[in-house]
């Protein structure tokens, strides 16, 4: 028996199996709205890469995206297209839809990475940034404005309305992007939070806010939907956070009734000195996994079927998480349960090359 391919709950949702679409930003939008990009991306991937499919990280608002080009949830017509590209995929597709609710802080106010990636100049219409401290992400990039009381209330209630409106449009599953070094890991990171009040210093003070944020957002999503954080374990750069404060700040989330910690690493500071390889993040979320009831997501290169089979069935994570992977191979899901000897859910226009039904199967 496949351990990927055993089913799991979180909540009231049940999942088929372990895989997980990891949100994979496309810098494609306008202002915010989805496109036919969307519906292609997202459609294809909903009928065959994983159990549970997580939109690309989507913003609170104009000032918390990345870039011009990326998905926003603030306004009417950006549901009103994200409606779209959910319906296209509850109706063609066989996965569960996430979504990823975000704010870049002060990694915002960007080109995108096929322009290169560096911040806005005012010509191209760069816009203030916000953070926990007037601390730029690199010498060379904008210095945010360090969150007041006030602004720290009004980015909460931007939390809130996304998160209200993500429910509106009958997503499965919703993540706070708590990673990458967005906004809600610059509080979390000793690197970018050097506040002196009630948010910042010790890692019980720096985790003060995204808790807040989390709790709030607890309080709208409905009660039988699993709600999670995805958490940067390592800034991979000496005096910033720990596997030991991601510790602390997962078993708060527990507490507050999260569902699963996504765990990632990395994106905080430009001086970053990341070692890669096959599943290199894994040992992070093994971590993390020993110290908490709650589920726990592994990503980073994970490519295989077997690779992802043995980090599910050695008790290193409770589902693994794709994305260049699926990229690649949209039906990977499928490819994996045939190399595992399982069988897996097709949509029924496809279903006619299910291994069962289709002898070219075994040939590849």
């Amino acid at each position: 028996m496949s351990k990927l391919f055993s089913p799991i709950q979180l909540r009231d949702l049940d999942l088929r199996d372990r895989i997980v679409v990891s949100p994979m930003c496309q810098y494609v939008s306008t202002d915010g709205v989805m496109n036919d990009w969307h519906l292609m991306h997202l459609g294809q991937l909903s009928m065959g890469a994983g159990a549970l499919l997580f939109t690309e990280a989507t913003h609170v608002s104009a000032q918390g995206r990345i870039s011009p080009g990326c998905a926003g949830l603030w306004n009417d017509e950006q549901q009103a297209a994200m409606q779209r590209v959910v319906s296209f995929c509850r109706t063609h597709g066989v996965a569960n839809l996430g979504i990823q609710i975000a704010h870049a802080g002060r990694k915002a106010s960007c080109n995108t990475p096929l322009n290169g990636s560096a911040p806005l100049s005012e010509d191209q219409g760069a816009w203030q940034t916000i953070g926990p401290s007037p601390i730029g992400f690199a010498p060379d990039w904008h210095v945010p404005q360090a969150l007041d009381a006030a602004g720290l209330a009004a980015v909460k209630q931007e939390f809130v309305q996304a998160t209200q409106r993500s429910e509106v449009l009958g997503f499965d599953v919703a993540e706070l992007h708590g990673g990458h070094g967005y906004l809600l890991n610059q509080f979390f990171s000793p690197l970018s939070n050097q506040r002196t009040d009630a948010y910042g210093g010790t890692v019980e003070k720096r985790i003060r806010y995204p808790l807040e944020v989390f709790e709030a957002v607890r309080a709208v999503w409905p009660k039988e939907k699993p709600l999670g954080v995805r958490i940067s374990a390592v800034d991979w750069v000496d005096g910033g956070s720990t596997v030991e404060d991601t510790i602390v700040f997962a078993q708060a989330l527990q507490d507050l009734g999260c569902d699963f910690i996504d765990i990632t690493t990395g994106g905080v500071d430009h001086r970053q000195q990341i070692t890669t390889g096959p599943g290199y993040q894994v040992e992070f979320a093994s971590a993390v996994k020993k110290k908490i009831e709650i589920p726990v997501m592994a990503v980073g290169l994970i490519v295989t079927a077997q690779q992802a089979e043995e980090i599910i069935a050695d008790g290193h994570a409770d589902f693994i998480m794709l994305a260049r992977t699926v990229m690649d191979d949209p039906h990977w899901a499928w490819h994996a349960a045939h190399s595992l000897g399982v069988e897996t859910v097709y949509p029924d226009q496809y279903v006619r090359c299910a291994p069962h039904l289709w002898r070219g199967a075994a040939q590849k």
